[in-house]
């Protein structure tokens, strides 16, 4: 099986040692990405939950395009919160507003006690090529 590496320029500055994605034959398997300003893996945007599943997602977009990959072809998630009952709800919903109504993945979310950065969500992503 043929395996590409991808560390992308145009992609999320990354926060730890790690490649944007991994192709796998027809998969491709994305670095949990984090909720920072793309060019900035210093601090979280502010403005909590909602805000940084909002970049969380673009930042996942922007890797996605970066590998010429399809948003919509999101096989599973792993979203990872590090306040699961008071953030679960409102992570929800902007999850389930940036896919197409019969379009959702399938998914496991956790929450954790810590995530880079002091983060609140992470997601990881696999999507078929």
């Amino acid at each position: 099986m043929e395996v590409e590496r991808f560390l992308l320029a145009s992609g999320p500055k990354r926060v730890a040692p790690f490649s944007h994605a991994v192709r796998a034959g027809d998969l491709l398997f994305v670095t949990g990405q984090m909720p920072t300003d793309p060019t900035d893996n210093r601090r979280c945007v502010p403005g909590g939950i909602e805000a940084q599943t909002r970049q969380v997602i673009e930042n996942l977009r922007a890797v996605l395009v970066g590998c010429n990959a399809n948003w919509e072809r999101t096989v599973m998630a792993r979203i990872y919160l590090t306040h699961f009952e008071r953030d679960y709800a409102a992570m929800n919903a902007i999850w389930e507003a940036s896919f197409p109504a019969a379009g959702l993945p399938a998914r496991t979310t956790v929450g954790v006690t810590a995530l880079a950065i002091g983060a609140l969500v992470e997601v990881d992503l696999i999507v078929a090529l």
